[in-house]
């Protein structure tokens, strides 16, 4: 990574930063990560990039202290995506998902601070009422370019639904 902060990781596991001139623990990278830095984890005795695997500890620190973002279903459903269809067409599904998730958020938040006169909640209401059309047929896009042979069954489920509609009809 080209103008990114150097972590070296010792065979003690410790991990140091260049920038700082100081040793530096999980929290430290997970606060450097929410803080946007680039940054990039080297192991001082092989010169392996174990950015990756570091981020995952990080994860792996943050669900056992009961900070869940992922259940365990989740977790299994991953592995096992890795170890059938192509992993590139799960990573490329989750980090759109993901994107879309977070860009709505972010657009949820902007709405809350304007001057509308709605409260808090009708706000959101309002801005997931007008990007749910918009969120599933992204989706569907992504599943006819990772799965084309699905595309026919994933237009005509119920799950193309709005999820209200679900419940009623359920």
């Amino acid at each position: 990574m080209k103008d990114a902060r150097v972590i070296n990781k010792y065979p003690n596991r410790r991990l140091y930063d260049t920038t700082d001139s100081r040793y530096i623990t999980l929290c430290d990278i997970r606060q450097l990560v929410v803080d946007g830095e680039r940054f990039a984890v080297i192991d001082k005795k092989s010169g392996e990039d174990i950015t990756r695997s570091i981020l995952l500890h990080v994860i792996a620190e943050q669900e056992e202290r009961g900070e869940s973002v992922m259940s365990e279903d989740f977790l299994a459903r991953i592995i096992r995506a890795d170890s059938g269809e192509a992993p590139q067409m799960v990573r490329g599904y989750l980090e759109e998902t993901l994107s879309l998730f977070l860009e709505q958020q972010q657009k949820i938040g902007a709405s809350i601070g304007n001057d509308s006169g709605l409260d808090a909640f009708e706000a959101l209401s309002d801005v997931a009422q007008r990007k749910l059309g918009q969120w599933l047929e992204r989706q569907k896009q992504l599943l006819q370019t990772f799965h084309p042979a699905s595309s026919v069954r994933a237009g005509s489920s119920s799950s193309s639904r709005n999820p209200a509609e679900r419940d009623e009809n359920s």
